[in-house]
């Protein structure tokens, strides 16, 4: 029987009767009495309670609305769609009378209108065009739990207007799985209103996926045991429109059997099509829906009582440092995935397939992210400027927009002039505000009127603003050819759509070259410019960031891109939605500069010059350049032999020993000699080594007199002097010979001596004024080992006695003295006869 709410609600006068009853009509007294003395209510119903349709009728007879309108807003088109045909087949009329439709592309309005069904970016321009809401009574947030960022935004503005121009207003927030008690304490401390609700049970089976396999293999397999198990259609949730398809064509190849449709639903496809894939199955057949989280809330699906959840989502995640959104693939909350669940218990009992693991619900997250902590904030700065509110933080929010965000937000509108330096909205920022596009794809059409390719611009704005214009591939040129050739009715709306961004700015609403869709697309996402590197289909950003296609993709071996979309991680990130660039193009962009820059090459241990010519950060081509040999191209040849080893340079035997000597010194603590060490050599390079390397290319144009200019600025002739007293190159024997001193002997400083040429010498020789004795290795007159000492009158005196017995057997041509320390010394034998 009808439900007359006027016996429940006496006091609050005749309302308005309905053949079918709802969950939600118990909650209703309550409801009407808390707005009838207050400007603000929660109200918390759980799905298939009937919030969506039945709250937004009931309030219309209110004596509060005085004929005002009920403004209902939805996170979707599908769910608008269907909240509003709903609504008007209950009332037993078309949508457009008394109740509307107001989302993209499509509006159905009249004078008659008293309920306006619009979605929530939709609601955004209303109440920026009108801040006092003229004639608006009451504006309900339907499924304010999933938190886009235009609901938090719309929800902002309309308290803001609430508390300075429209005391009367009532705002309605209305959820199945929402924080009641905390957004009510953001509306000012609204009642909380419940509703019991009615709910089928669902019995769960939890199949688990073995991570090697493919989500669309799994999936495949589940859909295909739901289909034997159980009756009556299937709803599948997947993470996006290509894991749809991918599914769509598995399981068209396989014997579902006759009565069974496929039914894709996603957020690209045409009114009609969602519309199909929404209605219920015809008599005697079932249907597999494929969807995406468009299926979540708003609206149920006739049949079903079965559901596939892969548990996952595709989200936007903003990277405020590289100004990039990226779609992720994530586990979905756990609040989504009850009310995926919930799906299969709307109309009947029901059971739900779920495609993890028991154990893991546990660890999903309680409910999704706030799109307002992850995402772009230029498009809300920018609407708050137009708002007239600088600094967004003053207004309300359940979350905050984060500062780092909103910083970047402030760069990126301030460069493109959209903002001044004070934070105030600009003519350019008023231009673009009006527009209702992100700020970079308005300021993209802004800057392609200077060109005449106004049109083009606009045109791409619709490919990246509605999903699926044009096909789903990665080329853009094509996607724009082939949205020019669609006669389908998104597809015309679109273009009158994009005309008329184009009328605008005052632009010439014609087709150009869609070849110069990368140029264009440049002007948006300048720092999404790519240049090809390595592998075909491997690209690096402007912002740094790599991309990659697939290597038989028709843009993988491109040698420069202009990037639209990307997906993945940052480590590996996948091209979406891109087009070609050519060189030229990329020159008349700003930012391009070529410069000479000259790097040491350690192979060749020698400077070389390239020419690097640049886009912003990125290089964009190298080439061989004339090489300037400055003195700034010596301190870098001198730091990067310095980094190549001290050691490669072509030191003589000289200098070598030199060095050896000075090492001597500072070690046997004598004061004042500069460190020759190869690290200390290395570390001041570019102090001794630089100024001998002027018009210098590399290591082999050195030369050992260069080095004896760089170590006399090191080791001047005065300190020289000092040093061959203290520290001599060379040891004269008694017989006149100089023999040069080694250094870098184990057991100090050493010479090797024939023992003959040190008759005569009755103290033993030493350096370093006369502090350290010089090791001696006397040899045979054949230069082989005799005997090794720093005592050469103990050796006289002792062990010479047994060598000089030995020595006169093996050489009796040779003088063998028996007092050796008063023999005169001798380089030559005895002569014959003696």
């Amino acid at each position: 029987m009808p439900i007359a709410l006027a016996s429940m609600m006496g006091h609050i006068g005749a309302m308005r009767s309905f053949d079918q009853p709802l969950p939600i009509d118990e909650a209703l007294p309550a409801l009407l009495a808390a707005l009838e003395t207050r400007p603000n209510a929660v109200l918390v119903a759980p799905p298939g309670a009937g919030k969506t349709t039945r709250v937004p009728l009931v309030l219309l007879d209110e004596a509060w609305t005085k004929g005002g309108k009920i403004v209902v807003l939805e996170p979707r088109r599908l769910a608008a769609r269907a909240a509003a045909a709903r609504m008007a087949s209950t009332l037993g009329e078309p949508v457009g009378a008394t109740v509307g439709l107001r989302v993209r592309l499509e509006s159905r309005i009249s004078a008659r209108t008293r309920i306006e069904v619009v979605t929530e970016g939709v609601f955004a321009r209303m109440i920026l065009d009108d801040p006092g809401l003229t004639g608006i009574a009451a504006v309900l947030f339907d499924e304010f739990h999933e938190r886009s960022l235009d609901a938090d935004e719309g929800l902002a503005f309309a308290l803001d207007a609430q508390a300075g121009l429209r005391e009367d207003l009532r705002i309605l927030p209305m959820s199945a799985t929402i924080d009641g008690g905390r957004v009510a304490g953001l509306i000012g401390g609204a009642p909380v209103i419940e509703s019991a609700g009615r709910a089928f049970p669902v019995t769960t089976h939890y199949l688990g996926r073995d991570s090697r396999q493919r989500i669309d293999e799994v999936v495949g397999e589940a859909v295909m045991r739901a289909l034997r198990a159980e009756r009556g259609s299937i709803l599948v949730f997947l993470p996006g429109q290509g894991e749809i398809i991918r599914v769509a064509r598995l399981l068209g190849e396989k014997s579902l059997g006759e009565d069974v449709d496929i039914a894709p639903l996603y957020g690209a496809l045409d009114a009609r099509d969602q519309d199909r894939a929404v209605a219920p199955a015809p008599a005697g057949r079932r249907k597999v829906v494929l969807a995406t989280s468009i299926a979540e809330t708003s609206l149920t699906i006739e049949g079903v009582r079965v559901v596939v959840d892969a548990g996952l989502a595709r989200v936007p995640r903003y990277e405020p440092d590289l100004g990039l959104t990226r779609l992720e693939t994530v586990r979905v909350s756990r609040a989504s995935a009850d009310q995926r669940r919930g799906r299969a218990g709307r109309t009947e009992p029901g059971t739900c397939y779920r495609l993890w693991e028991e154990a893991a619900t546990g660890a999903f997250e309680a409910f999704a992210k706030p799109e307002i902590l992850a995402a772009d904030l230029s498009p809300l700065l920018l609407d708050c400027a137009a708002w007239g509110v600088g600094d967004p933080l003053t207004l309300s929010w359940l979350d905050p927009p984060p500062k780092p965000a909103l910083t970047e937000a402030r760069a990126l509108l301030t460069a493109i002039e959209a903002l001044d330096d004070a934070g105030r909205l600009t003519d350019m920022g008023r231009q673009l505000s009006a527009l209702a596009l992100p700020p970079r794809l308005a300021r993209m059409i802004v800057a392609a009127t200077e060109t005449g390719e106004a049109m083009l611009a606009a045109e791409i704005a619709a490919v990246l603003s509605e999903r699926g214009l044009g096909g789903d591939g990665t080329d853009l040129v094509e996607r724009i050819e082939r949205f020019r050739r669609d006669r389908g009715g998104r597809s015309q709306d679109m273009r009158r759509l994009a005309r008329g961004w184009v009328k605008a700015v005052s632009g010439e609403a014609r087709e150009t070259d869609p070849a110069r869709a990368g140029a264009v697309l440049a002007l948006a996402f300048p720092d999404r410019v790519a240049v090809a590197r390595g592998q075909p289909g491997s690209f690096t950003m402007e912002n740094g960031r790599a991309a990659r296609l697939e290597s038989h993709d028709r843009l993988a071996r491109e040698p420069f891109l202009a990037i639209a979309e990307i997906a993945g991680s940052a480590g590996a990130s996948r091209i979406l939605l891109a087009a070609p660039i050519a060189l030229e193009e990329i020159d008349a962009l700003h930012g391009v500069s070529e410069t000479v820059t000259t790097g040491y090459d350690s192979a060749t241990a020698s400077l070389k010059a390239r020419s690097l010519r640049r886009y912003r950060r990125l290089v964009l081509q190298e080439s061989t350049a004339a090489l300037p040999l400055d003195g700034e191209a010596a301190v870098l040849l001198a730091r990067g032999l310095a980094q190549s080893g001290i050691d490669r340079l072509p030191w003589s035997k000289a200098q070598r020993q030199l060095r050896d000597r000075v090492a001597f010194l500072r070690t046997s603590g004598s004061p004042g000699w500069p460190d020759l060490s190869d690290e200390a050599l290395a570390a001041s390079a570019e102090e001794w080594l630089a100024p001998v390397l002027q018009g210098v290319r590399g290591l082999s144009a050195i030369t050992p007199d260069m080095l004896d200019s760089a170590l006399s600025g090191l080791l001047p002739w005065s300190e020289r002097r000092r040093l061959d007293a203290e520290a001599p190159a060379f040891f004269e024997a008694p017989t006149g010979s100089n023999l040069a001193i080694d250094y870098e002997a184990e057991g100090g400083p050493a010479i090797s001596v024939r023992v003959q040429e040190l008759f005569g010498l009755a103290k033993h020789p030493a350096i370093a004024g006369g502090r350290v004795p010089l090791t001696l290795n006397l040899l045979s007159p054949a230069h082989r080992p005799v005997q090794v000492t720093k005592d050469l009158p103990g050796f006289w005196k002792g062990s010479y006695a047994a060598v000089r017995v030995e020595m006169k057997g093996r050489y009796p041509r040779h003088p063998w003295p028996e007092d050796p320390a008063a023999a005169t010394p001798t380089t030559r034998v005895k002569p014959r006869g003696t």
